[in-house]
């Protein structure tokens, strides 16, 4: 990870969410925690168990929502403005 990012507990489980969601792409978890995608595989990596990084994995790679390259971000949030609101 970058030398200058340091995450709680709170932060680390909020990446973990965002990298699993898959319409937040690796650019808007860059913008919030300035984690590049490499970042977030090796989060990802520490903090998962093996098999589930492995779907994880399987999960993003070539996925056209996850890659700002294949989508463009445009929305200018890391979340849906709904996604925090009591119900």
């Amino acid at each position: 990870m970058a030398d200058n990012t340091v995450l709680d507990a709170a932060q680390i489980s909020r990446v973990i969410e965002m990298a699993w969601e898959d319409r937040t792409p690796f650019a808007a978890i860059e913008y919030s925690y300035e984690l590049t995608e490499a970042d977030v595989v090796l989060l990802m990596r520490q903090e998962l168990k093996s098999s589930s990084f492995r779907l994880w994995r399987q999960r993003v790679t070539g996925r056209t929502t996850k890659h700002q390259a294949k989508r463009p971000f445009l929305v200018g949030r890391a979340y849906c403005a709904t996604q925090y609101k009591p119900r």
